[in-house]
């Protein structure tokens, strides 16, 4: 039985389920991943993750965050010049979900609302008919994001949540995404209407580390933030009646399969109301 097996399926691992999924051991987990001593781990997880080292700024890492927030070589994340089509705000795996009153997303096998989700009614109605892109980051991706488009955004909203990893096997036993920590901020654009971004973290990710709190103006695929170590996901609510999503895509979200993805590339066209 391996560790997530035990905290999970067996009491004594649910009693210690608590504490290990606090904030607080989170943030010390950071702290360490963070320091010299764990440059240690550096080698090990580029070997495992099978990162290529060609696609990848891999000097000067003083510790294990550094390198797990790594930089792209330049160039080899070129953004989508066309400004009627909606990008990636990173790389991963997507899948695609229509938004109706009572819709239930299931995400890592968990499930939630967008009410929920948001924490703001008012907000979520705003999305009903539109879309939900959930873009889900293993540990191999790169784990720099951007802005999905140009606009005014505002302050963003952090909801703080119980860390819990989102390996399937946690979600076996609880639906754990909603508890999740998350970020989220609202983007008035000109080709989109107002888009909604976030950011949810998982366990051992001691804080999604977004550049801009307040409220500015916003470039498409400029950086945004990077999230620390653990799988993370970036989730992207639309209006109604705003983009048609690629083909390719929808197709893969009908079957039930995610669709990868890279950041500032193109994933959907702006449709114009004749």
């Amino acid at each position: 039985m391996d560790m997530l097996s035990f905290l999970y399926h067996t009491a004594p691992g649910r009693a210690l389920l608590k504490p290990l999924s606090s904030r607080t051991l989170s943030r010390a987990c950071g702290a360490f991943l963070d320091c010299a001593l764990s440059k240690r781990l550096i080698p090990g997880f580029i070997k495992k993750a099978e990162i290529d080292p060609q696609e990848y700024v891999m000097d000067g890492f003083t510790c294990f965050n550094d390198c797990f927030c790594r930089h792209i070589r330049e160039g080899l994340r070129p953004v989508e010049t066309d400004q009627t089509k909606m990008i990636a705000p990173s790389d991963g795996l997507l899948s695609v979900w229509a938004i109706g009153e009572d819709t239930v997303l299931p995400v890592k096998q968990s499930e939630y609302s967008v009410r929920s989700l948001l924490r703001d009614s008012k907000l979520a109605e705003r999305y009903e008919g539109g879309l939900a892109l959930v873009y889900r980051l293993c540990v191999n991706h790169y784990h720099r994001y951007g802005y999905v488009e140009s606009g005014r955004k505002s302050v963003n909203r952090f909801i703080p949540g119980v860390l819990h990893t989102v390996r399937p096997v946690a979600l076996e036993a609880r639906p754990v995404f909603v508890e999740n920590c998350r970020e989220y901020t609202c983007i008035k654009t000109k080709n989109f209407g107002v888009l909604t971004q976030m950011e949810v973290g998982a366990m051992l990710v001691g804080k999604i580390a977004n550049h801009e709190q307040g409220r500015a103006e916003v470039v498409r695929g400029e950086e945004k933030g990077t999230f620390l170590y653990g799988g993370s996901t970036i989730i992207v609510l639309v209006e109604p009646g705003r983009v048609k999503i690629d083909e390719e895509i929808l197709e893969a979200s009908r079957r039930g399969e995610e669709y990868p993805v890279k950041y500032g590339q193109a994933v959907g066209q702006k449709i114009i109301n004749k």
